[in-house]
């Protein structure tokens, strides 16, 4: 590829009182301090995608963007043990902008750190043809692992988002050639 992956972050948690910018804005700190990434924010409380899935002017153009996208990255809390309707909703929204294209997962939440929501997530993208990446990020009680500033000292969560960024850009740069080359079958 030709310059840059175009990384979207998705945050996922549209609740009042959200916890979820703190770990979004720490996350893209990180992935734009990667030169292999042009990253974006997609914030699903700024995206109001209709739930019955009808066609909409916000629609289509939340649709446009995953089609420039070359990699994704869900940004979600555990919630009764499972992910946001929100972030049901945007996958279920587009379909072949997915296809073919990887994702990967920061999650956060009380004592699983929400790795419950992810496992989920895996079974839903590998329906619409995405490939999750190995690598996950996930913050056990959330609040306390963040200081005002939003940094973290979380040397494990540090170290997993480095390691998630270099899969989603191997894995970014390969589907985006074989895209190129071979138009996905799906």
């Amino acid at each position: 590829m030709d310059g840059p992956l175009r990384l979207e972050v998705i945050v996922a948690s549209i609740r009042p009182q959200r916890f979820a910018p703190v770990v979004a804005d720490w996350f893209v700190r990180t992935a734009r301090g990667r030169p292999e990434f042009d990253t974006g924010v997609i914030d699903l409380l700024h995206t109001p995608l209709p739930p019955d899935l009808s066609e909409t002017p916000e629609t289509e153009r939340f649709r446009q963007r995953l089609a420039a996208a070359d990699a994704f990255v869900a940004v979600t809390s555990e919630y009764n043990h499972g992910y946001p309707a929100s972030l049901k909703t945007a996958l279920d929204s587009a379909k072949h902008e997915w296809r073919a294209k990887p994702i990967g997962f920061v999650s956060y939440g009380g004592l699983s750190g929400g790795l419950r929501a992810v496992e989920q997530l895996r079974q839903v993208v590998a329906e619409i043809h995405m490939v999750s990446v190995r690598e996950s990020v996930s913050f056990h009680r959330a609040r306390k692992q963040f200081d005002t500033d939003g940094s973290t000292g979380n040397s494990a969560a540090i170290d997993a988002a480095d390691r998630m960024l270099s899969q989603l850009a191997w894995w970014g740069n390969a589907l985006a050639a074989a895209r190129a080359s071979d138009p996905y079958p799906g």
